[in-house]
Formats: structure tokens, C-alpha cells, sequence
């Protein structure tokens, strides 16, 4: 299957390499930046490592505290002048799996989840989720054990959406029976007032 790659030699895959980099919209850990390189099967995870330092060297890539990686702005400029320089099959690929990653980290980014120790008992857990406009969910709650607000962080993390909508649901659902009975009770009065 290697020879049928596109990617070979250290430009081929510095110029991959830079080319994903700036399509994510977060840094990304190395693992997964070279599971996403590796669409095109010609070249191992080693060749990628080393070609990924070497970027971080003169300067294309950032290397996080974290050991996380991001495209820099002189990585921006060479991708942008550079991409028809990655084979047009394997930018197709590659865009594939740069898009289901973006679409993680956009989600990750938009969830937020803290707990800490509160000083009279408890462990306090805060909870927001935001859309493009800004935060639309803001949650504290106080729970008995760090363990469930653990748990319920977890809980969010991965239902933070339906957790939301719910929300929403439970209060339209008060909004809409006070409604209800308001509009009854005028119905009620009118009918009152008819009678005498």
C-alpha cells in the first residue's frame, strides 16, 4: 500500500503537516495530529514525530505546555502559500478526518466544567455550555462528594446539549401552564361577569 502513497520525502510531510495544523481550530495532541496525517499510508508515525519537532524548531508550530500542538503564524503564512503542494487526493482525505476532529474540539471548547472544594461542605460544580454568540448555560450546583459532582461533570460533558434542551423544556412547560391557566381563569372571569 506505500507505493501507492503521495506523501514520501521530509518537504512532502512538513508541508502536511503544516497544511492540517491550519485547518484545526484548536491545538491538538501529537498522537492524534499524526493519526490524521497518516490518511495517506505512505509514511510511518516516526517520520511524522521527527518532521513535527523539526517544525516546532523553526518555528511553523507551536508546542504547547501541554504537549499539545498549533499551526503559528509564520506556519500560517507557509500553509497558505503552500497548500496546492499537498496532493489534491490526499488534501481531500485528510480534510475528512481534520473535519470530525474540528467538530470535537468546537464541541469540547463550547463545554465547560469545574469543581472545587466549597469551604462549609460539599464540592461545588459549575457547568456552562456556549454557542457562537456566547455562553447560553450557566449551572452551579452544590453537590455532597466530589465523587458525584465527578460524575455529574462527566454527565454533562457528554449530554451538555440534551441537558440544555431539558432545561429549557422543564421552564417553557411552567411558562406555558401558568399561560394556560391565566387564559383560563380570564375565560372564567369573562364568563362570571356574562352571567350577572
Amino acid at each position: 500500500m506505500a507505493g501507492f502513497a503521495f506523501i514520501h520525502g521530509e518537504l512532502d510531510i512538513k508541508l502536511f503537516l503544516i497544511y492540517v495544523l491550519s485547518k484545526l481550530p484548536n491545538p491538538i495532541d501529537r498522537n492524534e495530529l499524526i493519526g490524521i496525517c497518516s490518511v495517506d499510508g505512505g509514511v510511518g508515525w516516526f517520520e511524522f514525530a521527527e518532521f513535527l519537532e523539526e517544525l516546532v524548531k523553526t518555528g511553523h508550530v507551536e508546542k504547547l505546555k501541554d504537549n499539545r500542538y498549533m499551526i503559528s503564524e509564520e506556519g500560517k503564512q507557509a500553509a497558505e502559500t503552500t497548500k496546492t503542494g499537498v496532493p489534491f487526493s490526499v488534501r481531500m482525505k485528510a480534510d475528512l478526518a481534520i473535519n470530525e476532529v474540528a467538530k470535537r474540539m468546537r464541541r469540547d471548547a463550547a463545554i465547560e466544567s469545574e469543581i472545587e472544594e466549597d469551604p462549609e461542605g460539599g464540592t461545588k460544580l459549575r457547568l456552562a455550555l456556549s454557542d457562537s454568540k456566547g455562553e447560553i448555560l450557566k449551572l452551579e450546583l452544590l453537590s455532597s462528594d466530589e465523587k458525584t459532582a465527578k460524575s455529574m461533570s462527566s454527565y454533562f460533558r457528554k449530554y451538555a446539549e440534551e441537558v440544555y434542551m431539558n432545561i429549557v423544556e422543564i421552564l417553557l412547560t411552567e411558562e406555558t401552564e401558568k399561560k394556560m391557566r391565566k387564559k383560563e381563569e380570564k375565560t372564567n372571569a369573562d364568563k362570571d361577569t356574562q352571567g350577572l
